[in-house]
C-alpha cells in the first residue's frame, strides 16, 4: 500500500524533489518525446501530492495549483511511474487530489485541468466536463476540463 503525502515546495526534501522531477521528466519529456520546460514556477506554489511505496520510491504524483485567490484549483502533472501502471493507481491519485482540494483550499469553487485527449473519458468518469475544443499543447492533443466543487 502506498503512503500518501501532500507537501508545499518548502516542505519537500531534496530527495522528494529529485524523485518528482526525475519521474515527470522521464514520462512527460522522454517517454512522450515532448520537449518543453517541464520544471516551472507553478512548482513553487503548488501542493505536491505524492504516492510512495515501502522503499520510499515515488510511484505516482500530481500537483494541485491554487489559482484566482484560491477559488480555483488546477490539477496538473498527473503521472504514474511506468513500473507501477495498471493497478488503478492513476484513479486513486486523481481521487485523492479531489479529496484533498476542499481541505487544502476551502474556498475553492471549481477544479480545472488540461488533460491529454486520450484520457478524456478517464477524467469524465470523475465528473469533469469539457470546456474547450481539442488543441495541441507541446505537440500533444489536450482538452480543457472543469468541475464545480460539490458542497
Amino acid at each position: 500500500m502506498d503512503k500518501i503525502e501532500v507537501k508545499q515546495f518548502p516542505e519537500l526534501t531534496t530527495k522528494e524533489l529529485f524523485q518528482i522531477y526525475k519521474l515527470r521528466v522521464a514520462v512527460f519529456v522522454v517517454e512522450q518525446k515532448c520537449y518543453y520546460q517541464e520544471v516551472d514556477d507553478d512548482d513553487l506554489t503548488a501542493y505536491h501530492l505524492m504516492f510512495t511505496n515501502a522503499h520510499h520510491d515515488l510511484t505516482a504524483y500530481a500537483r494541485i495549483i491554487p489559482e484566482e485567490n484560491a477559488t480555483v484549483a488546477r490539477i496538473g502533472r498527473v503521472v504514474v511511474d511506468p513500473a507501477n501502471r495498471g493497478g488503478g493507481r492513476g484513479r486513486k491519485l486523481v481521487q485523492e487530489a479531489l479529496d484533498q482540494i476542499p481541505q487544502l483550499m476551502p474556498h475553492t469553487t471549481k477544479i480545472v485541468l488540461a488533460g491529454q485527449e486520450y484520457l478524456n473519458g478517464f477524467y469524465k468518469s470523475f465528473g469533469f466536463k469539457n470546456v474547450s475544443d481539442v488543441y495541441l499543447e507541446d505537440g500533444i492533443p489536450h482538452i480543457d476540463m472543469e468541475m464545480p466543487i460539490k458542497e
